[in-house]
């Protein structure tokens, strides 16, 4: 059991940190459509792309910077329009850079589509009134150049930082947006504070099950949040690397022991570390849990609930136990139902052999224990992720203690948090990174920006492209990827 604990231990860890970088998108088409106030050119993707735009002095190309895009599958359409005078494509280093050249005298407007993911460019003639579609993300951040000639005093002032922008969004819920300088140039941060009488705190799931994935503002809209903030890390396919409960239900694992936010069943708030020890006991054989809603290894045992979605999904090299009532109800091969009364019990090598050789059969009666300690138990939501920046109004970071791969726990990046300030309100906080208006802030210097701002408790959670602040409607910050990642959930803010 030692040698397994130290074998998914490390599957954990790949899996960790692959959840911080973005994987490649498919372009498969450039379409085009005209109507009378605008063209409009349209990338299909298979997932929102990292991109970058820029304009060209004179105004007239605009150069889409497709970073690690898959492009194999794409045939590169020739473009010509009233508005449009060409498209052209190059591939360099990794990078597919498709520049659009318009005719004198238009403006454009970009914006990101998702389900299925888009990328499209509006262009219309200057006089015209801008494009009535608003994108579902905010729009991309243009690197631009002055025009030849222009008198450097037409130039627009930098604003005198810090900045600090408030803005009570309803009764109980205020946004700030704060940005300052450091020694090494701009940082933009935002935050989102909450009444918890008016506001109650869940962790939601993308699309609802795991695995799966799904932007923020997604998630928000599903769910009719009034705010909502990423929250675990997550692998590739979306199952949650973190000990996860909603609603009173385990949904998500982890092998390390890691910090926590926890809701008690009173609406208060707790921290700290959080471990998850489970077994289940069919007849007279006991074995431990692997791990609950993850992908099922070597010689493991699998606890697959509801929150997984309607089948197991499981190859035939195992077995499973279908439990309801507390005895098993269907014994299968793999790929089993999920009951909604229930959950299934998927099993492998040395674990499938245990209960083989028990001769464990239909009507065998079976105990499923979850521990995640005393505290976490009676909790009724948790969002494992880490580390911890805060405790008890001061800074401290534990990146260290909690094992965390050099990519999170160093450097400056974008960072997300949700904390407790001292009068109780929950705080939902994003500092953007990687970026021109902000180069993202390291662990501690995170840290040290939310005791500035009040806060008591808090923990990080996953950040770099994943981070992301929706409010009031829409993503109030700019993700570094240049849009939205899919993240496998989210902490979302319900009015009560």
């Amino acid at each position: 059991m030692r040698i397994l604990k130290k074998i998914l231990v490390l599957l954990a860890a790949l899996l960790l940190t692959a959840s911080s970088y973005a994987w490649a998108a498919e372009l498969n088409d450039l379409r085009t459509s005209s109507t009378a106030e605008r063209d409009r050119l349209v990338f299909d993707f298979s997932e929102m792309p990292i991109y970058h735009v820029s304009l060209s002095e004179d105004g007239r190309e605009l150069t889409f910077d497709f970073a690690d895009a898959d492009v194999a599958a794409f045939k590169r359409a020739s473009v010509h329009t009233k508005r449009i005078d060409s498209v052209s494509y190059a591939s360099r280093s990794g990078h597919f850079y498709v520049t659009v050249t318009m005719a004198k005298g238009m403006k454009y407007a970009l914006g990101n589509l998702m389900n299925p993911a888009r990328v499209f460019l509006d262009v219309s003639p200057a006089g015209a009134n801008p494009s009535k579609t608003t994108p579902a993300e905010p729009p991309v951040k243009l690197s631009t150049q002055p025009k030849p000639g222009k008198a450097a005093e037409e130039e627009p002032k930098k604003p005198t930082l810090p900045i600090l922008k408030e803005e009570t969004i309803a009764p109980g819920l205020m946004q700030r947006t704060y940005i300052y300088e450091d020694e090494d140039g701009q940082v933009t941060s935002y935050f989102v504070e909450a009444d918890p009488v008016q506001y109650s705190v869940r962790s939601a799931l993308a699309r609802g099950i795991i695995p799966g994935r799904q932007t923020v503002t997604g998630i928000a809209r599903d769910t009719n949040a009034v705010a909502a903030i990423n929250a675990s890390y997550f692998a590739v396919n979306g199952v949650i690397l973190g000990v996860t409960k909603i609603d009173g239900t385990i949904v998500g694992t982890t092998y390390y022991d890691r910090s926590a936010f926890g809701v008690m069943p009173d609406g208060s708030f707790v921290f700290g570390t959080v471990s998850y020890n489970g077994t289940v006991k069919i007849d007279q054989v006991t074995l431990p849990v692997s791990g609950v809603n993850a992908e099922r290894g070597e010689n493991g045992l699998i606890i697959y609930n509801r929150a997984y979605g309607r089948t197991t999904g499981t190859n035939p090299y195992g077995l499973e136990y279908v439990i309801r009532g507390g005895r098993v109800a269907e014994i299968n091969t793999n790929d089993s139902v999920i009951p909604s009364d229930g959950y299934v019990v998927s099993v492998h090598g040395s674990s499938m052999d245990a209960f083989a050789a028990a001769g464990t059969r239909v009507g065998d009666p079976t105990v499923l224990r979850e521990e995640t300690g005393a505290m976490w138990d009676r909790a009724v939501q948790i969002v494992g992720a880490g580390p911890r920046l805060v405790e008890n109004g001061v800074v401290h970071v534990t990146a260290g203690e909690e094992q965390f791969p050099g990519d999170i726990r160093y450097g400056r990046a974008p960072r997300s948090a949700v904390g407790v300030t001292k009068s109780g309100k929950v705080v939902f906080a994003v500092v953007d990174g990687r970026q021109s208006h902000s180069h993202g802030l390291t662990l501690t210097e995170f840290a040290e920006l939310l005791v500035k701002f009040g806060v008591q408790n808090a923990i990080n959670l996953d950040g770099g492209g994943s981070s992301a602040l929706y409010v009031n409607g829409g993503v109030v910050n700019s993700p570094s990827d240049g849009s939205e990642r899919a993240v496998g959930s989210a902490l979302i803010l319900q009015k009560k």
